[in-house]
């Protein structure tokens, strides 16, 4: 499930450097997660940057965009087409995510 930003977020912007995606920018009010550009850091880390950052705990699952890990590996892979060292591990099968933990 991609991550989304509730409506406590205080727009510190801690939350937006750390996405591997560039998924997540400045909204009109709040900051904002675009559902096809996260991959909740699977591929990448063993835990969701953007929450781990966020001092306010607004950096959540979306209980309405649930995906496998499967599908969010793919969707790293296909955003870094050139990132061969994502590419190793995901073809071992030994890339960090919190699917893992």
């Amino acid at each position: 499930m991609a991550t989304k930003i509730t409506e406590d977020c205080i727009n510190c912007s801690a939350c937006e450097p750390e996405c591997p995606n560039e998924a997540i920018k400045e909204g009109d009010e709040i900051y904002e997660i675009n559902p096809n550009a996260c991959s909740e850091c699977v591929g990448f880390y063993d835990h969701e940057a953007c929450q781990a950052v966020c001092p306010v705990e607004c950096c959540l699952p979306d209980p309405d965009n649930v995906e496998s890990e499967e599908v969010l590996i793919n969707r790293a892979l296909s955003l870094h087409p050139d990132d061969t060292e994502l590419r190793r591990k995901a073809d071992a099968n030994d890339y960090p995510s919190r699917f893992r933990k």
